[in-house]
This record gives C-alpha cells, structure tokens and sequence, in this order.
C-alpha cells in the first residue's frame, strides 16, 4: 500500500478496530510473548525488517503514515502484545494513537479495518471472526474515501499518542 504501481504520495493511514487479530505471520512471535513476556522490537528482525524498511522508505519520501487502534478496556491479552511492539513502529516513523472504544462510541465508524491512502483508495483489511485474514478489498468508491477519511480523523482526534497511553 506504501509502495508498489501506485505508491502513497501524502498519506496513509490506518485504520484497526478490532481487540484480536489471528494474522498467521505474527503467531510465533505471539506465542513466544505469551511465553516469555517479551516482545521482539529488534527492527532488524526477520519479523519486523520487512515493515521497517517499507515505512522508513515511505516516511523518507514525504508519506506521513499514521495508524489508530480503538481497543477496548481493560485491553485483551493480544492489545497488550500489540502495544508491547508498538515503539518499533514509532522509530520506523509512524504516528500512533489509541481511543479506548467508550470514546467512539458517537463516531460513525465502518465495518472494517482500513488503510486510506493519499485520501483515494480504501484498501479495506478484511478479518474472519477467529482473527484471520481474510484478504483486502480496495476502492477508490468515494463514499467509502469519504467515510474513512472521516472516521479516521475523528478516532485521530481523540486518540491518545502512543507514549501517553497507559495499558488498562
């Protein structure tokens, strides 16, 4: 979404609603965090180096990328994990807030998760109800750009930076 035929030129932002994710490639370092308490934040990483260099590149093109997170409270065991790794992307150059979900509760908000890129394509990130991926979809629908871009900023707005925002 960052790069490839049609590369963010401004933005993109991100966009994740749900309090557990099932993604196959984050289940062994998962697992390993519920294990051992610890997170892999080595940016080097087999498991990070990959979105490291992708955002990095992006950041370093002028694409100012940010990603919210409404979660609920007290946050899930898989929240935690996320917030644990969440400074990697910070040092990669993204911006990253979270609203606890009482907070958006007056927010009209869309089904699904999202990536909105350069406020023209919704790339929608599409889960099973087990947390696995389900595949994306995108549009370039503007009622759907519209409502992201909304939304989005709305969840911005009240988000609280990453550094401030204490796990319940």
């Amino acid at each position: 979404m960052l790069t490839g035929s049609a590369p963010a030129q401004h933005s993109a932002v991100h966009l994740e609603m749900r309090d557990s994710y099932g993604v196959t490639n984050e289940s062994e370092d998962f697992r390993n965090w519920r294990r051992t308490g610890r997170r892999d934040v080595d940016p080097d990483s087999a498991y990070w180096a990959p979105w490291v260099r992708l955002v990095t590149e992006s950041v370093g093109r002028g694409v100012v990328v940010r990603r919210a997170r409404i979660v609920s409270e007290p946050v899930t065991e898989y929240i935690r994990y996320e917030h644990a790794g969440t400074a990697v992307n910070i040092r990669a150059g993204e911006q990253v807030r979270w609203l606890p979900r009482r907070q958006a509760s007056d927010l009209a908000l869309p089904g699904n998760d999202f990536w909105l890129i350069d406020d023209r394509l919704v790339r929608w990130n599409h889960f099973t109800g087990d947390g696995a991926s389900a595949g994306p979809e995108d549009t370039e629908d503007p009622m759907a750009v519209k409502l992201c871009a909304s939304a989005f900023e709305a969840v911005w707005e009240r988000g609280i930076p990453h550094e401030r925002y204490g796990i319940r």
